[in-house]
């Protein structure tokens, strides 16, 4: 995999300037600038492996190489842990230490199409891009083996230069993420896992958080979801041929596209951008005066501009202010298609009449919304309308998570970005979703959050990357995220 990088890495993009709460850090920057290869290898190791929990593909040697891993980086045990359906793992690191923080890992990732890459999904190749520097593409390259490979090599690197991490861990990860989440708490709350969190302050997880200017954006929480597939066949709904016909007999059939369309539109208002689902509103919170604060000194201090470029936007929808946008960013439940089919879908027409059409859709959902309830309500806002014989089958999910603003996990993120030279800010929560809620929930009942410098996206897309030198010296490259991640640990050790 060394071969497949295809650039030669020169030196290492700054690190941190002030003076680290882990006192000097001469002996662990010499350690990381040495392990730099051997850093890089494990990551691209771990992108060739990619665990897929949609396609069930190499399940369980997803948890095993997640499992080698974090013993070899020094836990003392790493357990595979079983679960109804895919496995997960469970491991500690005692350093005697007088503070224990608990860990999250993910180790799936999204489904790819390889002919929609400039590069193989799998060789993990690091490429030249203009405006970043050097980049590794491949497919959880940033979500989010990046990140967590990088906290891995800040253990390794401690290890080098002689030192024992300033905190005990606690680590839980999974391989069913991207499909939100549906066995995790079994992990979570087998006994032996609970009484380990028990012991820890707070649980985070490794994060990519720069933008491609330099700045963080600190979350206080994170929108749930719920997964669905709706289905809707001629069988079910009792009308139309049982399997495909000619197109020819539409005049006289009825069509279960159609119908799945009209039922989908029911959702959301007529231009498709509110949740019009009976009762979706119901619990609700409101933002509060600070969250409302907080979002506008974020429009004030960034670009609306290079917001839209780096993502690629036209307009934000109703042409909304930018403020808005963002308020209604952290403020709104949302109903999104996320795929549909039906028929003949491949080059060419093929005129038939389907027996079946399928949408794959995803609701955020935000505080006091819970996923039992919005699957509760969709199900029957569907049969009050008729629509009841069309299958609603949710695939995953979990509630919304939030985490106060004053906790020592986010007093400590704060500190630890502001002395290494970024320009933070702060966000009501997370517009995309995390499993925090079971960390930050009965009866875990913790903080929550994410930490970690460094850029990357494209996530869930082609190219998906994660900088590994930064072409601009605000962002940090590998190295200098593997630094940060000592940082935090001493500024963890210390609150």
């Amino acid at each position: 995999m060394a071969g497949a990088a295809g650039v030669a890495l020169t030196t290492p993009n700054r690190l941190l300037a002030a003076r680290p709460r882990g006192g000097d850090l001469s002996d662990v920057r010499a350690a990381i600038e040495r392990q730099r290869p051997e850093a890089i290898r494990r990551l691209q190791n771990w992108i060739a492996l990619p665990s897929i929990a949609a396609e069930g593909r190499n399940v369980q040697e997803g948890a095993k190489h997640t499992a080698e891993l974090l013993r070899d980086a020094g836990f003392h045990s790493a357990e595979i842990v079983q679960t109804d359906s895919r496995p997960g793992v469970f491991a500690t690191m005692d350093n005697g230490s007088a503070r224990t923080v608990g860990m999250y890992f993910m180790y799936d990732v999204k489904q790819f199409d390889p002919s929609e890459w400039s590069s193989p999904p799998l060789e993990a190749r690091i490429v030249e891009r203009p405006g970043l520097g050097k980049v590794m593409i491949g497919r959880g390259a940033v979500n989010q083996k990046g990140p967590e490979a990088t906290f891995l090599a800040a253990l390794h690197a401690l290890r080098a230069a002689g030192r024992k991490p300033p905190v005990n861990f606690v680590l839980v990860a999974e391989g069913e993420e991207e499909i939100g989440s549906p066995h995790f708490a079994q992990v979570v709350h087998r006994a032996e896992v609970l009484a380990a969190l028990k012991t820890c302050h707070e649980v985070w997880m490794p994060f990519a958080a720069q933008t491609p200017t330099g700045g963080v954006e600190v979350d206080l929480g994170a929108k749930g979801i719920i997964e669905v597939e709706l289905v809707c066949t001629t069988k079910a709904w009792g009308r139309g041929a049982l399997s495909d016909i000619h197109s020819s007999f539409k005049a006289e059939l009825d069509s279960p596209v159609w119908r799945l369309v009209k039922a989908l539109s029911t959702l959301v208002s007529e231009d498709g951008n509110d949740p019009a689902i009976d009762g979706w509103f119901e619990n609700v919170r409101p933002l509060t005066p600070r969250q409302k604060q907080i979002i506008a000194e974020e429009a004030a201090h960034t670009s609306e501009a290079d917001r839209k470029r780096f993502m690629g936007v036209q307009t934000w929808v109703r042409d909304l202010s930018y403020r808005d946008a963002l308020e209604r960013l952290a403020s709104q439940p949302t109903v999104n298609i996320e795929g549909m089919y039906a028929g003949h879908t491949g080059p060419g027409g093929k005129t038939i009449l389907p027996s079946k059409a399928v949408a794959k859709l995803d609701f955020r959902l935000v505080p006091d919304q819970t996923a039992a309830e919005a699957e509760r309500k969709l199900k029957a806002h569907l049969a009050r309308r008729g629509y009841g014989d069309i299958s609603v089958t949710v695939t995953g999910g979990y509630d919304p998570t939030q985490t106060e603003e004053s906790s020592a996990l986010i007093q400590a993120t704060l500190d630890v970005y502001r002395r290494g030279g970024a320009d933070v800010g702060l966000s009501p929560r997370l517009a995309g979703s995390w499993p925090g809620h079971i960390f930050t929930a009965a009866p875990v009942s913790l903080p929550a959050g994410h930490f970690g410098f460094g850029h990357g996206a494209r996530q869930h897309a082609p190219d998906e990357y994660y900088v590994i030198e930064a072409e601009n010296p605000k962002v940090r490259g590998m190295a200098g995220a593997t630094e940060g991640y000592v940082e935090f640990l001493y500024a963890l050790a210390k609150t």
